[in-house]
């Protein structure tokens, strides 16, 4: 009897992933948000390997003339994607760091980093980690790139991450704790959480409730985490869920100040404002501002609209607030 029943599909997500029964995997060369990119040549941006052994990238950008003589703080943003889709490459993401740099008058780090099944958690937040520590050597090398430390300050730093990204963003904070000794002379002064990526085997309230059309909604939300955690594990999973029972008690942890930001219609709201309120019950500085009837990812989906707008100038401040 033959054995070779033509493999078929398992899991897809948003058109740019399909898994197959016999554990092949397709990837689309195309990104999943076909939007225009908008270089007007207002910022210069490049590309750096930061990592050789898996040939990961970041992208460099800033403004093409800086309005101060001061150098400009730094700010990474992570991609989202559900640690499975997503890239510093996608004009989604690129349109966004376009906007950033010139909004927040910034030097903006957009890391790659490996996704799942191929690679599955842990991967991606080392991979994060790797990109921070890329940017400790730069501060400390004799070859660093001129291009990047003429202009960058390496004790302002900012580490943003949007949903998966959020998520590497909250284990960097929790890693590399408040003042950030390890990565000296670099010096992270604080951390954006945009609708960050928890999960839990118990289902907050926004998620069994939210709406069924939502962007992100349940069921991709739980092909995502099937796909990404550790095969064999559940939703608790330390790196999912920040307060699961094998989770890291981060009362103790001494943080450095974290915004947080969601949008009210997004399922992964209830989560997020959990995580704030514990943490501001242990004395950390969060600030949790949730932007009524928005979707998951509406910052960089309608980039230009007022709730974005709004999303930059919180940004901007909370910037402004933590450099001393």
């Amino acid at each position: 009897m033959s054995h070779s029943a033509t493999p078929y599909e398992v899991d897809e997500c948003r058109g740019v992933l399909r898994v197959y029964s016999d554990g092949s995997i397709w990837r689309s060369t195309e990104p999943s948000f076909k939007v225009p990119v908008h270089d007007d040549g207002s910022v210069l941006w490049k590309d750096i390997i930061f990592d050789p052994v898996n040939n990961l990238h970041l992208r460099l950008y800033k403004p093409a003339f800086s309005s101060s003589s001061t150098k400009l703080p730094i700010f990474y943003y992570i991609h989202g994607g559900g640690f499975c889709i997503g890239s510093r490459t996608w004009p989604n993401c690129q349109n966004y760091c376009f906007k950033l740099c010139l909004d927040l008058q910034a030097v903006i780090v957009s890391p790659d980093y490996r996704l799942a099944p191929e690679n599955r958690l842990p991967a991606a937040i080392e991979d994060g980690f790797l990109a921070v520590k890329w940017l400790q050597g730069q501060a400390v090398s004799e070859e660093a790139d001129t291009w990047l430390t003429e202009v960058a300050d390496f004790g302002k730093v900012f580490i943003s991450g949007d949903s998966a990204g959020g998520n590497i963003a909250h284990h960097l904070a929790v890693r590399l704790e408040v003042g950030s000794p390890e990565l000296g002379p670099v010096h992270v002064r604080g951390y954006v959480l945009l609708a960050p990526f928890f999960g839990g085997t118990v289902w907050s309230k926004s998620e069994a409730e939210g709406p069924k059309d939502a962007f992100l909604n349940l069921e991709l939300i739980d092909r995502f985490w099937r796909l990404s955690i550790p095969i064999g594990d559940t939703t608790d999973h330390h790196l999912v869920n920040p307060f699961g029972p094998q989770s890291k008690c981060l009362e103790s942890i001494k943080l450095d100040p974290i915004l947080v930001v969601v949008g009210g219609s997004d399922l992964l709201k209830d989560r997020a404002k959990d995580y704030s309120e514990r943490l501001k019950t242990w004395g950390k500085k969060i600030q949790y501002v949730e932007f009524e009837e928005q979707q998951h990812g509406f910052f960089t989906i309608y980039p230009n609209s007022e709730p974005a707008s709004k999303l930059m100038l919180l940004i901007k401040s909370f910037i402004s607030e933590n450099f001393c």
